[in-house]
């Protein structure tokens, strides 16, 4: 991880380059000249925008075919050379293309309201490795918090009473996308990812891989984070409110937050079932997948046939047993 040399003097919250208060706290920021990210600027490496989602992708041109692995447009307009954020780690791929596919056939078979042939008649299109941006974001926290509780003590009055009390924390590994193409849905819906596991960027070779280009600044991308920071308190202080709650407040004090940029692995993939084209994500590094599948209408219509027998039969023992 790249370390920060500059953090506010009240929070202790870590700053950018850019930033004129501390964004945790609001006291002005004592930053006067350096940078906080690393910028990379390979020749080697180009850069193409996808005209039809806005994805920006950074890969060798001579090793790979100009589609966008996210749309499947092949409308990239390559881009000048230019500095973007260089990633502190790499998360490599565990699940190869073969494991992939596989993955993806277990996952029609399973779901409840797919068609039972859509394993068979899928056809697998476009698959892609594609290093997707996030970053990473850490914190301490300490929390004040009030809430009402029911039942109520023996001999008092009301339904309710009030509690309060205070929680503290510290957060590793809050995920908060850098792609300007991928929803916080998706992204949740593919987490978690193994940090542990990261290596250095030199150790993985991004020349020949496909990767998108930090589209979202570290100072946008902080508010996200401590949205989720916040929301995971109020669920942590819920916890502690014994029996029924309700009211529940939080004054959640956040420090020592920073984040740093990373790249994570995702299988994008494309299959065609009759004339439908879905698109899923899979986690390159567990497998956990993510994504639009076919919609069996004959297994609804199955179910509706049902319910209308059972409830003929309700009303037929019901009718029995007035006569």
């Amino acid at each position: 991880m790249v370390e920060w040399t500059q953090r506010c003097g009240v929070c202790r919250c870590y700053l950018d380059e850019e930033d004129l208060f501390c964004v945790n706290c609001g006291t002005e920021s004592p930053w006067s000249h350096g940078q906080t990210e690393r910028l990379d600027n390979e020749a080697d490496h180009y850069s193409f925008d996808c005209k039809s989602c806005g994805a920006s992708m950074s890969y060798d041109a001579s090793s790979q075919a100009l589609r966008c692995p996210f749309c499947g447009s092949t409308r990239m307009e390559r881009q000048a050379t230019v500095r973007s954020v260089k990633p502190d780690g790499v998360i490599p791929f565990s699940i190869d293309r073969h494991r992939a596919e596989g993955v993806l056939r277990n996952w029609l078979r399973t779901g409840f309201w797919t068609p039972s042939d859509a394993a068979r008649a899928s056809r697998v299109g476009e698959i892609t490795a594609v290093y997707v941006p996030y970053w990473i974001f850490e914190a301490e926290t300490d929390t004040r918090w009030t809430a009402d509780s029911s039942p109520p003590p023996p001999g008092s009055r009301g339904d309710w009473y009030p509690l309060g009390g205070s929680h503290q924390s510290r957060y590793r590994g809050i995920l908060v996308a850098g792609s300007s193409i991928l929803s916080l849905q998706e992204t949740d819906a593919i987490a978690p990812f193994d940090l542990s596991d990261a290596v250095q960027s030199q150790e993985v070779d991004l020349k020949n891989a496909i990767y998108e280009q930090f589209r979202v600044p570290r100072k946008l991308a902080r508010p996200v984070a401590r949205g989720a920071i916040e929301e995971l308190e109020r669920a942590a202080c819920a916890r502690k409110v014994p029996n029924r709650s309700r009211n529940i407040r939080v004054n959640v004090r956040i420090s020592s937050m920073r984040g740093y940029p990373m790249l994570l692995p995702v299988w994008i993939l494309a299959y065609r079932y009759k004339k439908e084209v879905h698109r899923v994500l899979i986690n390159g590094q567990t497998g956990k997948i993510a994504g639009t599948s076919p919609f069996s209408y004959a297994k609804l219509s199955v179910l509706v046939m049902i319910v209308l027998v059972f409830l003929a039969v309700v009303f037929a023992i019901a009718m029995l047993s007035n006569m």
